[in-house]
């Protein structure tokens, strides 16, 4: 079973336009071209555009994913990475969902708000009990009023930077380079000075172990699903890990 250029344009949400130019870049191959030139897609090159749009939503571009592609050749293995970090994302905005309607039920009623249940979902309390426990609730609180105090733009351009480099680093991972690589330590200098500009945590602190907290996230980033998500799964944060550990080693 196939299904026409159109069809799979308006399954997919997208336009005729952008799937031959998936296949003028060589991206997304039709699997056949009909006696009227259409282009039409199999369940293969359906499972190939899914990918493709996956990682578009990841900010990734074109370039960067036919790489990931070629390099990922297992479908099943990374659509698995991003099932974790859909779900993980499909679980916060649900919180939020619940949230936002028990605001509104309680504006609309002129019932009192609950100002612990107004923020449920939302990125700034995300990891709050890991952090309380892991780094004392000190760090929690410096880090919760830095954010606090951020106006929209400042949330959206860290936001932004933070997103760029999880790209990033599935990219290079998708593309097979070592971990002690000039492009794999550069990601990770990257990584380490992100770390240091986010307040109460051990790498700001003048005194604080930046060495143990960055090789202590990397092994987190691969044993908690949640984190590992973030880097297209558990193999993607595996060379994260191995990369920090490389760059602190020789440098922290």
């Amino acid at each position: 079973m196939d299904w026409s250029i159109q069809q799979i344009a308006r399954i997919a949400g997208t336009t005729s336009r952008t799937l031959r130019h998936y296949d003028d870049i060589g991206l997304l191959r039709p699997s056949r071209i009909a006696r009227n030139g259409y282009r039409h897609y199999d369940q293969e090159a359906l499972i190939q555009l899914q990918r493709i749009l996956l990682l578009r939503e990841l900010g990734l571009g074109l370039p960067v994913i036919a790489e990931v592609l070629g390099k990922e050749s297992d479908a099943a293995t990374a659509l698995s990475g991003h099932l974790q970090w859909l779900r993980q994302e499909q679980d916060r905005l649900n919180r939020q969902i619940s949230s936002v309607q028990r605001t509104i039920d309680a504006v609309k009623g002129g019932g009192e708000l609950m100002a612990e249940n107004m923020f449920d979902g939302f990125d700034h309390a995300r990891y709050k009990d890991e952090v309380e426990e892991r780094w004392g609730k000190d760090a929690y609180a410096s880090s919760d009023a830095w954010w606090r105090g951020m106006d929209a733009g400042q949330k959206a351009a860290w936001k932004q930077r933070s997103q760029q480099l999880g790209s990033d680093w599935i990219a290079a991972a998708g593309s097979g380079m070592a971990a002690d690589s000039a492009e794999a330590q550069d990601l990770a200098r990257r990584q380490v000075e992100w770390l240091r500009g986010i307040p109460g945590t051990p790498a700001a602190a003048p005194d604080g172990d930046v060495k143990g907290y960055v090789m202590g996230l990397g092994e987190m980033y691969v044993a908690d699903p949640r984190f590992s998500a973030n880097y297209g799964g558990e193999s993607g944060a595996a060379f994260v890990r191995d990369a920090l550990r490389i760059y602190a080693e020789a440098n922290l």
